[in-house]
């Protein structure tokens, strides 16, 4: 894993809000339990909720596993079938009981130890929506040319269409304030979450709060599952959200 980019580390974190994590998962046997592991070890969540989203190899039978051996905080959601990403964030925004909620996903993309700096903001009072860029300067692994011209492209348009100054909407490091989107009504059910609660932040005039992160990016052949067919519904979601409540 890349080194975090944080200079605030955990040890020295002083941390007043409850924070919930929640991991939303697919097919992802390979790397759940040390998603886990490397979650607990950072020693910051209050609450952990693992939501699987209708697996159909072996992730359920490891989640099972963990439930019966009674990690602390831990809290696994088993969803009858699967619907996508979004759907499954949305089921642990509403399940969710901390005053900080934060996005994790179930590969290792995203490192953990950077929850310090993540978190900063929001417990400082100066944010209540923090996140995690992977275009701010921090180590990451080459992702490919196309993926990063539509993750520029993304965040382009929504920087035109919702007056903002995003370096990385698509980033799975998105935390708020529970208050911002428990209530928030979200459709999305796959990957179009993304851009549905990003415009749906800023509709409510909530300034988005970015910090560098550090991002190894795995391959095709590792699980990745996001395809060049979310590009265009991510565009179309955030020209619909611009105009329709």
């Amino acid at each position: 894993m890349l080194r975090s980019v944080s200079t605030t580390h955990a040890e020295d974190f002083v941390k007043s809000l409850t924070l919930s994590v929640i991991i939303p998962c697919y097919n992802e046997e390979q790397w759940i339990e040390d998603i886990l592991r490397r979650v607990e070890a950072v020693a910051l969540a209050d609450e952990i909720l693992i939501v699987d989203d209708g697996s159909t190899d072996g992730t359920r039978d490891i989640l099972r596993r963990l439930e019966a051996e009674n990690h602390p905080h831990v809290r696994i959601i088993l969803k009858e079938r699967n619907e996508g990403k979004g759907a499954a964030v949305v089921r642990g925004f509403q399940e969710a009981t901390g005053q900080i909620l934060l996005i994790q996903d179930a590969d290792l993309e995203y490192d953990p130890r950077e929850y310090p700096i993540l978190l900063l903001p929001i417990e400082e009072g100066r944010a209540k929506v923090v996140y995690g860029s992977r275009f701010l300067g921090g180590p990451r692994k080459a992702m490919n040319f196309w993926n990063m011209i539509a993750n520029k492209v993304l965040t382009l348009s929504t920087n035109i269409l919702y007056n903002a100054i995003l370096s990385d909407m698509e980033t799975c490091y998105k935390v708020f304030r529970a208050e911002i989107v428990k209530e928030m009504k979200i459709n999305a059910r796959g990957f179009e979450f993304e851009p549905e609660v990003t415009a749906k932040v800023l509709k409510k005039k909530v300034r988005i709060y970015e910090v560098p992160i550090s991002y190894n990016g795995r391959e095709w052949n590792e699980g990745k599952k996001i395809k060049w067919t979310d590009g265009p519904k991510a565009l179309w979601t955030l020209i619909k959200y611009r105009f329709v409540d």
